[in-house]
């Protein structure tokens, strides 16, 4: 374990690699923390990207990751370019001395997500994995229920992602829809969804999936299922799809225990369809407002995603999905597509 630094009496300073899709959300969630924190660096091989990204936000541009690493004075180094290309910049920018912050999925691989936290630790620097929807209010009452234990022993758990990505938005970047890149539906539109399977159940013992490439022109996997039994004994399924008719249809979870049920459902875990217990606690009075309505799938949890790391850097607190904690969901990932491959159920760990 490493003593880290911590930042006191200035604001913590970002730079952000790749201004695309996503980069607006966290534009957002800096400006929203302009009394802590502070963009001072932007980088973009496309210049007309780059260009509109220092018109935003008034930041340095770059126009290559390594020059921005030759010449930032960022704490931390944002990494919202394409998941394949994740490992080789976040292991650079932590031997550069900075500590990183990565979009999902932190990396295509599982022997890259190894290599990226074992950089972070020998350069004694910090990995951060967006996880953003864990901060959503109604997984964030979902996560105290399983906290003070009211589900009793877990059953069943199910997880639907049915949403839709045209042709049009494979199209838009060639590095779209490939192994190398991107990863599928699972891997990438699904990710955070992926990632609810052990924060809020806990390990998983084994899966057994089945994928498919039924409509789109594109590598990987438009649509999927996956048998998940826990090592709690619970058993349960997760179902994707980005073919459904005609746009985004539910973002849910699903679960079933002895002394509870409770279903999230909406487009994107955004509403409390059912919630109903042995024994009554005063949360329950909170499943109102815990819903909200929303017309992004990514929901709003990046601001308080950065409350975090801002306060971690400042000292104050301990993060709370760091790159050992990423490399839970990816471990499950790359399980998935190992067991969809061949055909086959794989047992976790993958390793040892």
């Amino acid at each position: 374990m490493h003593a880290f630094e911590t930042i006191q009496g200035r604001k913590v300073r970002f730079a952000l690699v790749g201004c695309g899709r996503i980069a607006a959300n966290h534009f957002n969630a800096l400006e929203k923390h302009a009394d802590r924190a502070e963009l001072t660096d932007v980088c973009d091989i496309d210049p007309a990207v780059l260009a509109a990204a220092v018109a935003r936000t008034g930041a340095r541009g770059h126009a290559s990751i390594d020059a921005l690493l030759e010449t930032s004075d960022a704490d931390v180094v944002i990494l919202t370019t394409p998941s394949g290309l994740h490992p080789a910049q976040s292991i650079a920018a932590s031997r550069a001395g900075f500590h990183v912050m990565t979009e999902k999925p932190m990396a295509t691989r599982w022997e890259d997500g190894l290599a990226m936290v074992r950089a972070a630790d020998e350069a004694g620097r910090r990995l951060f994995v967006v996880k953003q929807n864990r901060r959503n209010a109604t997984l964030q009452l979902l996560k105290r229920a399983m906290q003070a234990k009211r589900f009793g022993r877990i059953h069943m758990v199910n997880v639907n992602v049915f949403w839709t990505r045209p042709q049009s938005y494979y199209d838009q970047g060639a590095w779209r829809g490939t192994w190398e890149f991107d990863g599928g539906a699972f891997m990438n539109q699904a990710s955070h969804y992926v990632d609810l399977l052990d924060w809020l159940i806990g390990p998983v013992e084994s899966v057994q999936a089945y994928m498919a490439t039924l409509a789109r022109d594109i590598e990987v996997e438009d649509t999927g299922t996956v048998s998940v039994k826990w090592r709690s004994g619970a058993m349960g399924s997760m179902n994707v799809t980005m073919l459904t008719y005609p746009k985004n249809l539910e973002g849910s979870i699903t679960i079933l225990g002895e002394k509870g049920s409770v279903r999230v459902g909406g487009v994107a875990v955004n509403e409390i369809l059912h919630w109903e217990f042995e024994t009554p606690h005063e949360m329950d009075a909170e499943i109102k407002d815990a819903s909200y309505a929303t017309t992004s799938v990514y929901g709003f949890g990046h601001p308080l995603y950065y409350d975090n790391v801002i306060r971690v850097m400042q000292g104050e607190a301990e993060p709370e999905t760091d790159g050992r904690e990423g490399l839970k969901s990816l471990e499950l990932l790359i399980a998935m597509y190992l067991s969809a491959r061949d055909g086959r159920r794989v047992s976790l760990p993958l390793d040892y």
